[in-house]
């Protein structure tokens, strides 16, 4: 069984975790695919990935498992009176690399819908959008 390979192919053999900045690549290509309406939401949004919530964040939302919170949003947007004011920090989407390839691995999609699907349901819960509005929205940047 030495040199045989699964479908014959090798190359998973020289694969690995997607760095955070390629991870971070990968959201912002989801991002730029969801639908324009809903980007505008989010006013001036920057997108970040991070192995893990930091501590004070675990702590605030009470969540003991690292591995348990994938994504956060934070800012206000335009539907809450989001402005580009002075002081005003961007909205921010974080996307916590670890706990989302430990989903990954679990489950059956792939790593790019499980990054969409995050990255919408953190601007949807943020703006009270429906679970059908969301499933929606994810459809929409897959064509």
């Amino acid at each position: 069984m030495g040199s045989e390979t699964v479908n014959g192919s090798n190359a998973w053999l020289k694969t690995s975790a997607p760095s955070l900045a390629e991870m971070e690549a990968m959201a912002e290509d989801a991002y730029a695919r969801l639908p324009e309406e809903f980007r505008t939401l989010c006013g001036n949004l920057v997108i970040r990935v991070e192995d893990f919530a930091t501590d004070e964040v675990l702590e605030e939302m009470e969540i003991e498992d690292e591995f348990e919170l994938l994504g956060l949003f934070q800012g206000i947007g335009l539907a809450q009176g989001y402005e580009t004011t002075t002081g005003v920090l961007p909205n921010m989407i974080f996307l916590y690399r670890r706990p989302i390839l430990d989903y990954w691995a679990e489950h059956e999609e792939t790593l790019g819908d499980v990054v969409t699907h995050v990255l919408v349901h953190e601007i949807g819960h943020h703006f009270g959008l429906s679970d059908d509005d969301m499933e929606r929205i994810e459809e929409e940047a897959d064509t």
